[in-house]
C-alpha cells in the first residue's frame, strides 16, 4: 500500500498513457478501415492529456523537476538563498492552492449547470473531476521535496522509473 501511495501519480500516468495509445490505435485501425472515426476518441483524448499534464507536474514536483529559474538564487549568498527558497515554496503552495480551489469551482459549476460532453454525452464534470484532486497531489508532492530540501536532503537525487 505505502508503495501504491508513494507512487500514485506515475501509476496513474503510466495506465492513462496506455489507454490513450491504445484509443489512438484503435481510431487508426477503425479509420483507414472503414473511411470513418470514432466520435469519442477527440474528446478522450483530449481530456487524457489534460490529466496526463496534471499528474506529470506531480512526479514532477516531487522530483524537484518542476520548471525554475533559479538564476538569482545562484547568486546570491547561502542563507539569502534559503530565504528565496521559502518565498518561492509559499508562493507556489499559494498558487496551487488557489489552482485547486478555482478548479474545484468549475467542476461544481459544471455539475450545477448539468453541461454534458459533447461526444459520449455524460456529464461533463466526470472529465474535470481530477482535476482539483491532481493540482492537490502536486501540492502535497511539492511540500514533500520542499520539506526534504530544507531538511538537508541531497537536492540532485536520481530516481530511476523502471
Amino acid at each position: 500500500m505505502a508503495f501504491i501511495l508513494r507512487e500514485a501519480e506515475k501509476i496513474i500516468c503510466a495506465v492513462l498513457f496506455l489507454a490513450m495509445t491504445l484509443l489512438g490505435f484503435a481510431n487508426v485501425v477503425v479509420r483507414y478501415g472503414t473511411n470513418y472515426s470514432l466520435a469519442v476518441t477527440e474528446e478522450l483524448l483530449t481530456n487524457g492529456f489534460l490529466l496526463l499534464t496534471v499528474f506529470g507536474a506531480a512526479v514532477a514536483a516531487r522530483r524537484g523537476e518542476h520548471l525554475a529559474v533559479t538564476l538569482v538564487h545562484d547568486l546570491l549568498p547561502r542563507p539569502l538563498q534559503r530565504a528565496v527558497f521559502i518565498l518561492s515554496v509559499l508562493l507556489s503552495v499559494a498558487l496551487l492552492a488557489l489552482s485547486a480551489w478555482f478548479s474545484w469551482q468549475s467542476v461544481a459549476n459544471l455539475m450545477s449547470n448539468g453541461m454534458r460532453s459533447y461526444g459520449l454525452g455524460i456529464p461533463a464534470w466526470y472529465y474535470q473531476i481530477a482535476v482539483p484532486f491532481g493540482f492537490a497531489l502536486v501540492l502535497v508532492r511539492y511540500l514533500q521535496h520542499a520539506v526534504s530540501v530544507l531538511c538537508g536532503a541531497p537536492q540532485h537525487e536520481v530516481i530511476p522509473d523502471v
